[in-house]
């Protein structure tokens, strides 16, 4: 079992193998939910369409998908400094 301290300023850090387990990487946003038992349920937040935006910058002219899958490859990469948890 991993174990983290909550701080005076209600923060707490997760600890790394908790972190490497679910592929959480440093600027992910997380929901948490409490259910009906009281437990808390921590999960990474759906990414917002909206972020994609301006990716491609072809206006006017067809992409494919493997264009698209590599320009998010290449964002992913930079946003994560090329470390992609597999």
């Amino acid at each position: 079992m991993a174990t983290a301290t909550l701080t005076s300023k209600g923060q707490i850090t997760i600890p790394r193998q908790i972190r490497d387990q679910l592929e959480w990487r440093s600027g992910d946003r997380l929901d948490f939910v409490v259910d009906a038992a009281g437990r808390v349920v921590v999960e990474r937040a759906p990414r917002d369409i909206r972020a994609l935006r301006g990716m491609l910058r072809r206006p006017g002219k067809p992409v494919s998908t493997e264009a698209m899958d590599d320009a998010i490859a290449a964002h992913l990469s930079d946003s994560y400094g090329g470390d992609q948890g597999g």
